[in-house]
């Protein structure tokens, strides 16, 4: 796959690609990323990217042209993302959808806007992490490609470590993951994930798993007993109560 990403700050992304999956997915040759200089895209010494708001009004909006002249030299295959607060908040069906794909390339805004020719007449959509605002589109920008990367066929060593992660399957949280000691500061790891009785031990963690779920994003939870994934609160309590859990 090859992933690319228009910024006015190319340095921002090389510590970053080079470090934990998305390098080791690099060097293993899953992946190509092109950082591209939106800059190199202007034609004023000043390399201008901004401009005054037509109808007035605070803050620069970033051009459309560098933006432009930037993709059709990319010739991309793929899909042209770009990161926007007024974009549709990004998922994981998003990160599976993208990673199917042979190219992907991701525009990073900047400053008070992006002229919306760019959204309108350039990408074929528009992506946000959430309701806040960040100073541009290069943290979503990493966000998305670290999301999309780590589904990449080899880039994990193990395919259950994301077959395991919350939203991997279905509208459920994962649940909470202990490791050694057994017991640390008297808090105790559960009694039945160390009983080596594998049917407890995956109706102990089917049981959190809606647990956390309920409590945490009762949105999902309800998708999630609508679609029959998950049981109704008093029998999910019930079955994690039996389950052991202690700590």
């Amino acid at each position: 796959m090859r992933i690319n990403i228009v910024t006015i700050f190319p340095d921002f992304f090389r510590t970053p690609l080079e470090t934990s999956i998305p390098g080791r997915a690099r060097e293993a040759g899953h992946v190509e990323y092109r950082v591209i200089d939106l800059r190199d895209y202007t034609h004023d010494r000043h390399r201008t990217v901004d401009d005054m708001i037509y109808g007035g009004g605070a803050g620069m909006v970033m051009k459309p042209e560098p933006f432009f002249e930037a993709v059709e030299d990319l010739e991309p295959a793929g899909p042209v993302v770009l990161l926007s607060p007024r974009g549709k908040v990004f998922a994981h069906r998003d990160a599976v959808r993208f990673s199917l794909e042979e190219e992907l390339t991701l525009l990073c805004g900047h400053y008070k806007d992006v002229d919306q020719r760019v959204a309108d007449h350039l990408a074929t959509e528009e992506i946000s992490l959430g309701d806040f605002v960040l100073s541009g589109g290069e943290i979503p920008a990493l966000a998305v490609t670290d999301a999309v990367v780590r589904l990449l066929p080899g880039a994990l060593g193990d395919h259950d470590s994301a077959s395991s992660d919350s939203f991997y399957e279905g509208a459920l949280l994962s649940p909470p993951s202990y490791t050694r000691p057994a017991v640390y500061r008297e808090h105790e790891v559960p009694e039945v994930l160390r009983s080596g009785d594998h049917a407890r031990i995956a109706e102990w963690q089917r049981a959190a798993a809606e647990r956390v779920t309920r409590e945490r994003r009762p949105d999902l939870f309800r998708k999630a007993v609508e679609s029959g994934e998950a049981e109704e609160e008093e029998t999910a309590s019930t079955r994690l109560h039996d389950g052991g859990e202690t700590g």
